[in-house]
Order: C-alpha cells, then structure tokens, then sequence
C-alpha cells in the first residue's frame, strides 16, 4: 500500500503545473465501496496537487492544483481560530476542510451540483456521496496535517456504520486528537460541497447521533459570520436536514 501511495505521489507531481487554476482528469477510474487512501503531492513552492473524487464511490477523479495564494488564503482562514482549547481546535479543523472544499469547487465546478445527501442531485455531474466525501476530507485534512495547520491531530482510518445494509451504510474521515487519545468523526455528507462539516467523537457518530442536534449542535455552529465560529455558541442555529435516511 505504501508503495502504491508513492507511485502515486509521483504521477501527481509529474503532471504539468502551469498555472493555477490547472485539473487533470486521472486514467481508468473505477467505482469504490469504501474511501479511497489520500492521493496529494506538496510542492516546494508551496502550492498542492491533490485527488478529488466525485459521482459517488468515486467514479470519477480529478487531480486539481491549488495555488501557493490558495494555500495562504486556507491558513489565514484557519488562523481565525488560534486558540489551543478543543472548541477552537475542532473549528480550526472545519474551517480548513471548508476552504479546502471551497478550493475544489473553483476548480472542479461541477461540485457546485453537489447538494446534502443523495437525493437532491441524483443524476447531476459533481455529486458526492459519503465514500466520495470521507475521501476528499481526509485528503484535505492529511494535507493540513502535513503542512502543520493542525497541531495535535493526526488522520485515522475512515469508519463506517450498518457496513451491510445498502440503504444506511455510511461512511466518514476521522481524525485522532493525540493530546486526549479520541477519534473524532468529520462528516460532509450532510451538508453541499463547500460547506462547514460536522465533527463529533467517533463513538457517538456510530450511534447514529447528528451533529445539528444537542449536544452537539454546540460543537458545529454555523454562524452568520466566520469569526463567530471561535466562540463557543450559548446556542447553535443548525437545523437538522430534510432528509437523513437513505444510502449515503
């Protein structure tokens, strides 16, 4: 597995690097039942090209480029939320899979398609289902990792919940907090491409608990403004989705 990564890695950074606005589509993609491993190059002058999967079970992949100016516009928003309590750190991390997301969509604009859950953008170009979104966060959060944007993170296997039932099978990126030794779920697939996602411990993520309902609705504000999110809310202001049952 090792070894494919690093044949990996070298493909994307052998791919031209003009500009940076650049997305190569990658050869013979196949569908997959479970997330795919992080597929990203870093380059010296600070810019990143990395895998994205989309159409559901990633059917379709491409290899986009993110700028030296992206990646300094993904810290300073990260940088919001400088403050080494879990509150901070966990919106830290969601600002970054945002930006990261942001990025993406103004690359691939086809994720612009991309609605919460299944239902709604069924036969459109850019979905993403959940083993399309626990592949790209984790992608983007092993890249903020690498880059040390995440201190005291580190990326953990995805998990999965009702493994053998088609209809509520999913899927969701992880990271391991190390300062406390807990896993915590990231999950995207609630909500479009290009939004905050929803963290929570992994054991109460398998249990089928939302992250819009207390309590940890106060883990996963989504404020009318970005230096909101510092702050622990005296009230959340998600609403739950319209939907939440169905194969992710």
């Amino acid at each position: 597995m090792r070894y494919l990564k690093y044949l990996a890695a070298l493909l994307l950074a052998a791919l031209p690097l003009a500009g940076t606005a650049a997305s190569y589509p990658l050869a013979v993609p196949t569908s997959s039942t479970q997330p795919l491993d992080p597929v990203y190059h870093l380059n010296p002058d600070g810019s990143v090209v990395l895998q994205v999967c989309h159409d559901w079970s990633c059917a379709k992949r491409r290899t986009l480029q993110y700028s030296r100016a992206d990646m300094a516009q993904v810290r300073q928003q990260m940088a919001m939320c400088p403050g080494d309590d879990l509150h901070q750190r966990l919106q830290r991390l969601r600002i970054g899979v945002w930006q990261m997301e942001l990025l993406a969509e103004k690359y691939l604009p086809a994720l612009a398609n991309d609605q919460a859950l299944n239902d709604l953008d069924r036969e459109l170009d850019g979905r993403t289902d959940c083993v399309d979104n626990a592949t790209n966060i984790a992608t983007y959060l092993q890249v903020l990792i690498d880059l040390d944007q995440l201190p005291g993170w580190s990326l953990a296997p995805p998990q999965v919940r009702n493994r053998f039932d088609i209809r509520t099978v999913h899927w969701t990126a992880v990271v391991t907090d190390r300062t406390a030794n807990s896993a915590w779920s990231v999950d995207g697939w609630f909500r479009p491409n290009g939004h905050l996602p929803f963290v929570m411990p992994v054991a109460d993520w398998a249990k089928e608990q939302a992250g819009w309902s207390p309590p940890f609705d106060r883990l996963n504000p989504y404020p009318e403004f970005s230096q909101e999110l510092c702050r622990e809310p005296a009230a959340a202001r998600n609403e739950r989705p319209d939907k939440t049952d169905g194969a992710s």
